[in-house]
């Protein structure tokens, strides 16, 4: 009797009893093959079909990383609808805010990752995950190549090949080192949980060297010089958390040398935290000067050898070199090779960041998008579509856009050109009636073209590029999942804004980024915080909130637990200050 006879005969035997939408019937064969059969309730015959074609039914969504970006999107997304396969180098996903607090002890690495494979493991159908690295993309044949980076002797191939439908490149950037001659070789970052241990290994080493006999004054002063370049809040948070481990813990089991350490941050700019309201700025650089950590402005790292670092004075076009036993190199990001090589094949290649659209979908490509720090959304300027805006709003097609017409489009302009809400926010324009006011002041019932487009002519100023931040990358990571959970669903029934220069309307809405605050640890258990609307804390209290903002944003409980552990037992035993 034959496979397929077999299963005619067991399918007729099943027939008239009340199953579920569909029976499946298993077999395995000893040659090791899986056939599998199904039997609907409706009269249509089936055959017997490979259960390998029934999953190629579902669209292949490659997901290329497991940062804030990657997490987000797989943690949110309907799994069951796709063939998910997710390929990284690292299979955790990292609490990086944290990373500067690994550095010194306060927090143990392990206590801010969470397998990626747990996170994975709760979502609503199958993920698959492999560790490795993808290495080229090549999005002609909608495919990529990967290379496993686990070092060892195990047997096995280290390359292969993943098609994809959908690809979401999601895997973060590189250190900027700005070419700066030495950097590679002689700087320590601070991007993966890899280098925070490091960099707590390197600050004992200099310790302990620090106090062998046979140094002199100067040699000492040396290996415990620590310099941060970059005055952003990674490098900044890193200062604070390296002044408190000295203060509370190693100036207690290295009495002898406390007095000639020195801690040294240099920033480019005229500011550090300049990204921050000017009044935190203010007052971090007022604190690390009263904390005794050396603050120097103005200053750009020329080059980094092994025992010294160089940098040009700008105000006075001076060069001087300092020794250091530590520096660490925190000044930015820059584009990954991989995704160089991408941005070649599409046409991108005379950019500096991947471009998407608003809707976070790569430009040039149909099927991939790129969340997180990546990628950039090159917004469309509104002055590109005036005309077609103009054209759009004029129904009666008169010549003149009155208040009315445009009270009609107003909501559909805003959400399409988000730059024009920040505009009638900064401008204080409460109606649509203030934006159509003349020169003096003067309401106006309509305008022409050309009084629209000089209406509008500014509003295009307000765009901004997003901050590489763990809250962009989280919020993008999470749109991109809700709308392939509703792909379908829109195109009956699209929930975007109206096409001004087409028919109809789009799918979805645009990305739109929603500030909700940032931190800035200035050590000492103070804080600042800049928070929605204009609101400016510093302090302890601030250090409080702090503490409660960042345990609740945990992946999971697990971690959750791990973090106020560790700095309960720091406030109770101090950082622990083995070199493991």
């Amino acid at each position: 009797m034959t496979i397929f006879s077999f299963f005619t005969r067991a399918s007729k035997a099943f027939h008239g009893y009340p199953v579920a939408s569909k029976l499946l019937l298993v077999c395995t064969l000893s040659s090791g093959g899986l056939v599998a059969y199904s039997e609907s309730q409706s009269d249509i015959g089936s055959a017997g079909v490979v259960v390998d074609q029934i999953e190629t039914k579902k669209k292949k969504v490659v997901v290329l990383g497991t940062g804030w970006a990657g997490t987000s999107f797989l943690k949110d997304l309907d799994a069951s609808r796709y063939d998910v396969r997710v390929v990284s180098p690292r299979n955790y996903f990292a609490f990086t805010p944290l990373l500067p607090s690994v550095t010194c002890g306060t927090v143990e690495a392990r206590s801010i990752v969470e397998p990626i494979r747990k996170i994975i493991k709760k979502r609503n159908g199958e993920v698959q995950f492999f560790e490795a690295e993808c290495v080229k993309i090549d999005a002609s044949n909608n495919k990529i190549l990967c290379r496993s980076n686990i070092e060892s002797n195990l047997v096995g191939n280290d390359e292969f090949f993943l098609e994809y439908d959908y690809l979401v490149i999601a895997i973060g950037a590189q250190v900027n080192t700005f070419n700066t001659p030495g950097v590679m070789e002689n700087c320590h970052f601070l991007k993966e949980v890899e280098d925070a241990q490091k960099i707590r290994r390197t600050v004992i080493d200099c310790f302990e060297k620090a106090i062998l006999p046979g140094l002199s004054e100067e040699e000492r002063r040396a290996n415990l010089h620590f310099v941060v370049v970059g005055g952003g809040p990674t490098g900044v948070e890193f200062a604070a958390e390296l002044h408190d481990f000295l203060e509370e813990d190693l100036h207690k089991l290295y009495p002898g040398v406390k007095d000639l350490v020195k801690i040294s941050l240099i920033q480019s700019g005229d500011h550090i935290l300049n990204m921050f309201d000017e009044r935190i700025s203010s007052f971090a650089e007022q604190k690390f000067n009263r904390d005794g950590i050396d603050v120097q402005t103005g200053c750009r790292v020329v080059s980094v050898s092994d025992k010294e670092i160089t940098m040009k004075v700008k105000s006075k076009g001076e060069i001087c070199s300092i020794p250091h036993g530590l520096v660490v190199w925190s000044t930015g990001v820059g584009t990954r090779p991989v995704v160089k090589d991408f941005m070649e094949q599409i046409g991108q290649g005379n950019r500096r960041i991947l471009a998407t659209n608003e809707w976070l979908r790569v430009k040039g490509c149909e099927n991939v998008y790129a969340i997180g720090d990546c990628a950039t959304i090159d917004q469309r300027k509104i002055m590109e579509d005036i005309s077609a805006i103009f054209e759009a709003a004029d129904e009666d097609k008169s010549g003149f856009l009155t208040v009315g017409e445009l009270r009609d489009v107003i909501d559909d302009i805003i959400m399409r050109y988000p730059q024009l809400g920040l505009y009638l926010t900064s401008k204080h324009l409460a109606d649509v009636t203030d934006l159509l006011k003349d020169s003096e002041g003067n309401e106006r019932k309509e305008v022409d073209i050309e009084g629209f487009r000089l209406a509008l002519s500014h509003v295009d100023s307000q765009m901004k590029s997003l901050p590489a931040t763990a809250q962009v990358a989280a919020q993008q990571g999470s749109y991109l999942s809700r709308c392939f959970n509703r792909r379908d669903q829109s195109h009956k029934n699209p929930e975007g804004p109206r096409r001004f220069t087409g028919s109809g309307r789009h799918n979805f809405q645009p990305f739109l980024y929603k500030h909700f605050g940032q931190f800035a640890p200035l050590g000492g258990e103070q804080a600042a915080a800049e928070l929605p609307g204009d609101w400016v804390s510093v302090g302890h209290s601030t250090q409080w909130l702090w503490y409660s903002v960042y345990a609740s944003k945990q992946v999971s409980w697990r971690t959750r637990v791990l973090v106020v552990s560790d700095w309960t037992r720091k406030f109770i035993f101090g950082r622990d200050s083995s070199r493991i």
